[in-house]
This record gives C-alpha cells, structure tokens and sequence, in this order.
C-alpha cells in the first residue's frame, strides 16, 4: 500500500483520497486538487471536527446508558438483599439523622463557599464546586459501602433520605448562592424516581413474594452493575479527557480535592453518633450528587465549564472514595482477624 498526500492506493487500483473538510481553502481543495484524477477514483470528504464530536457524542452515550443501568441494577440488588423494615430501621435513630442532614446540607455547602473563596477559581468553575457542595445523596454510596464491608441497609436509606432532601434543599439554596441560576424540583426528581425509587421497590416486592428468585436474581446484577460503572468511569473520562487536563493546568483541581476529602473527613466525624456509623455517612457525605448538581448545570446555567467542574469532580470521588472504601474494608479485616481467637 502507498500513501501519498491525502491519497491512499493499493498497487493499480482505484485511488481512494482523502481531504479534511475542516482544513480551508489553502490546504488542498478537494474539487481542484482531486478533478485530474482516473475514473474510479473515490474522493471522500470528512472534517476533524465532526469526527470528534461524533466520538464524543458516542462516550456520552455509552456513559449515559452506564448511569442508568448502573442504577438501577444497584437499586434492584439492594430491594433483593433487605425487607423494608430493614431499610427503614435506621432512619428511627433520629439523632443519627439530624447529624446526617446537618453534614451533607449545612457544613459541607459551606465548605464549598469557603473553598471558592479562598481558591482564585474561574466564576463557572467555583460555580461548578457550589452545585457539588449543596447536592447530597449519591447512588454510587451504595457501591462504596459493599467496597468498605459497611452497613448496607443504612447505605441505602441514607441514599434515599439525601436524594429527597435535595430535591427540597437545592431548588431553595441555590438560587442564593448563585444568583443567576434556576432549579427546577421536577428535574431532580424524576431521575430520582425512575432510576431509584421504582427499581427499590421492584426489588423489595420481588423478595417478598418470591424470595427465590430473588436470591438467583442478586449475582447477575450485581456483576452487571460493576460492568455498567466501569464503562461510565472510562466513557466519561476518555468524552472529557481534554477538559480535564484543562483544569488540571489552571489548578482547579485543587477545589474537588479539597472538598471531596474535607465532606468524607465532616461525615467521618459525625457519623460516630449514627447507628452503624463513621464508615458510612463519611463515604455518603464525600460522595456528592453529581446527577443533581449536572441537571442544575445544564438545565438551570448551559455553562459548559461548570458542567465540566461538576463532570471532573465526580471523576475526582470516584478516584478519592474507592481507595478509601478498599482501605476502609482492609482496615476492618485486620481488626477482625486480631479478635479472633488463637487456636
């Protein structure tokens, strides 16, 4: 095979040429350049551009589908591993709650102000860090608590009590913390429903009606839904790589690095007085929620830099969070195994 010029052959036959669409008139030309060529010859015109986007477009879309099935198939595990009762046990602690709430809507926004205060943060960036501070109550706590070997019912009653709360909380914050922009509840709260609240409820009935079924159901979601999130970690970083090294450079960075530690270290600390404790809140109060902080973004603002903060600090608590959650559970199985009687 030769290639010369825009123009590839295979010995004798027909040629087929390439030109960049995006390239302008003083690069080659495709008509001009391409019109003293043999019959059959295959000129084919494309732009960088549109390339890109297309691959971008496509990402997108695998990262979308990720989220989604990632949710729901947690969200059916957890109905399929636990009675209602057992989901709602630890919301009776009622101290536990109010240290909970306090974490995720009061201490943690502020460090958020704080944090774009005293950082020289681009106004869509600090933006971007605000929206990660008010949103609370992340799908992905659930994972994190399984990771950590934490208490799974109450991982997934806090994550349902923080996503309702914001559905309440950011509509009426935001908008004072960040003038120009509009928060509509019903965005919210309609992921909410469809990705969260339904399939808990499929699941829970399921295994109360057929509890074997349920108990052959758990595997194959669970696997999937390890699948489904590593396809949207790599497609959300491979569609925002270019974004990323961006803010990487101006050390914006440093703002979901501050943050993201500093609301694990907050729930850490309160989440002694919760029932089942430190491991969980502090994980559910570092991982925000970047589903509601990126239907603000793109729905109340259309800033594409602070949809970029918010993308990057998701990227930032699943790089942080994860390796806590490991730590945590390794932590935990030391600890185990120097109680346990020598024999």
């Amino acid at each position: 095979m030769r290639t010369t010029n825009g123009t590839a052959s295979h010995g004798s036959g027909p040629v087929i040429r390439l030109c960049d669409a995006d390239a302008g008139a003083q690069a080659s030309p495709c008509p001009a350049a391409w019109s003293r060529g043999r019959p059959g010859d295959l000129a084919v015109s494309y732009g960088h551009r549109d390339l890109q986007r297309m691959g971008i477009g496509l990402l997108q879309a695998l990262a979308s589908i990720g989220i989604l099935v990632f949710s729901v198939c947690t969200m059916l595990t957890v109905g399929l591993s636990h009675t209602l009762r057992e989901l709602l046990g630890p919301l009776r602690d009622s101290r536990g709650l109010v240290r909970a709430l306090m974490a995720n809507f009061i201490l943690v926004p502020l460090l958020a102000y704080g944090v774009v205060q005293v950082l020289p943060l681009d106004r869509s960036y600090a933006t971007g860090v605000l929206l990660i501070g008010t949103g609370a109550g992340a799908l992905f706590l659930v994972r994190l608590t399984a990771v950590a070997g934490g208490n799974m019912p109450l991982s997934a009653s806090l994550t349902v009590l923080l996503m309702l709360a914001t559905v309440l909380y950011m509509p009426l914050m935001v908008p004072r913390m960040v003038p120009d922009v509009s928060v509509r509840p019903a965005a919210i709260a309609l992921p909410l429903l469809w990705t969260m609240i339904l399939p808990l409820g499929a699941g829970l009935y399921v295994r109360a009606r057929h509890p074997t079924l349920a108990q052959r159901l758990r595997p194959g979601l669970g696997k999937l839904a390890m699948v489904a999130l590593a396809v949207l970690v790599a497609a959300t970083l491979a569609a925002n790589f270019g974004g990323v090294v961006r803010i990487i450079r101006t050390g914006a960075i440093l703002a979901p690095l501050i943050l993201i530690p500093g609301a694990f270290g907050i729930g850490w600390v309160l989440g002694r007085e919760y029932r089942g404790g430190h491991v969980v809140l502090g994980l559910g109060t570092g991982q925000r929620n970047i589903a509601a902080a990126m239907v603000v973004a793109t729905q109340g603002m259309g800033d594409p830099n602070a949809e970029l903060m918010v993308v990057v600090s998701s990227l930032v608590g699943f790089a942080v969070l994860f390796p806590i959650a490991w730590l945590l559970a390794r932590r935990s199985r030391v600890r185990a195994l120097s109680r346990a009687p020598v024999t």
